[in-house]
């Protein structure tokens, strides 16, 4: 790995600039060069031309130095371009920001000997039909939200998985993650955990009107179609939590998992069920 990008969360100045001023020079003293998106160069007092877009197609390997927020973001860029991602949390442990400030040197030095593993993360593809037309999609690491407004009493759903009809949800929503997401809102709103390397998507119905309408697990090489029956305004589908498309009547949500996955570098100093006793007390009475 001779081409290293590294993108900040914009919002995480101090913290992030503490870091840059031992993380550059670090990589400099190992003949590595440091590729920073133009708002991470700022942070550092630097100039770039690179957009955070560009940076992973022009990289070897990309740190992300934020919280899980910031990682999706980044998530969404890297698709096709099979570039490893190691986040980096600057505050407390994250899902997927799994390396502490305080690992990072010791978890880059084995990662330059090539003694490291990745974790593929399984991606969702979704897209919005509007009477035949796409007018929105998106990449997602963690999952597609439908939701109702903040006015709407409720909304009313069909689900359809590989065109057979699956069932008719009234509620507050749907939550369609892969199992990344399954411990975000999935996991909030009663879902399952499933672990990351599972091949499958979970639907978490969000607070339904009858209870008979339960998640259910199903595998992630079909293709799940939403289509909105509440003729009132304000459902809303949001993409990693992060990017919102306002739905109108009759349309339809596809959703599929992705071509290729993303490639998480896995922290050397913790696994995955370690993460859920520290985040979640998993398992703790």
């Amino acid at each position: 790995m001779k081409r290293i990008g590294i993108i900040a969360k914009p919002q995480s100045s101090p913290a992030a600039k503490k870091i840059l001023d031992e993380l550059l020079p670090y990589l400099a003293q190992k003949d590595k060069e440091a590729v920073l998106d133009t708002d991470t160069a700022s942070i550092a007092g630097l100039s770039s031309p690179h957009p955070k877009s560009k940076v992973p197609a022009l990289v070897d390997m990309v740190i992300v130095l934020g919280g899980d927020g910031t990682l999706l973001s980044v998530a969404r860029l890297v698709e096709g371009k099979n570039v490893p991602i190691l986040g980096v949390n600057l505050g407390g442990l994250g899902f997927l920001t799994e390396v502490t400030i305080e690992e990072l040197f010791g978890t880059l030095e084995k990662i330059f000997k090539n003694d490291f593993v990745t974790d593929d993360r399984l991606m969702l593809k979704a897209r919005v039909h509007r009477q035949g037309e796409g007018v929105a999609q998106s990449l997602v690491l963690n999952d597609v939200v439908i939701s109702k407004g903040s006015l709407t009493r409720m909304i009313q759903l069909e689900i359809f998985v590989n065109r057979q009809f699956v069932t008719s949800l009234r509620g507050d929503g749907l939550i369609v993650a892969t199992p990344t997401g399954s411990t975000a809102y999935s996991l909030s709103a009663g879902g399952p955990i499933l672990y990351p390397s599972v091949e499958a998507m979970v639907l978490t119905p969000i607070s339904p009107h009858t209870l008979t309408n339960r998640p259910i697990v199903i595998p992630n090489h079909v293709h799940v179609e939403v289509i909105l029956k509440t003729k009132e305004e304000g459902t809303t589908v949001t993409f990693d939590g992060q990017v919102g498309f306002s739905l109108r009547h009759a349309d339809t949500v596809e959703i599929w998992a992705a071509d290729s996955k993303i490639r998480l570098i896995r922290s050397p100093q913790r696994n995955y069920y370690e993460v859920l006793r520290r985040k979640l007390k998993w398992g703790e009475g």
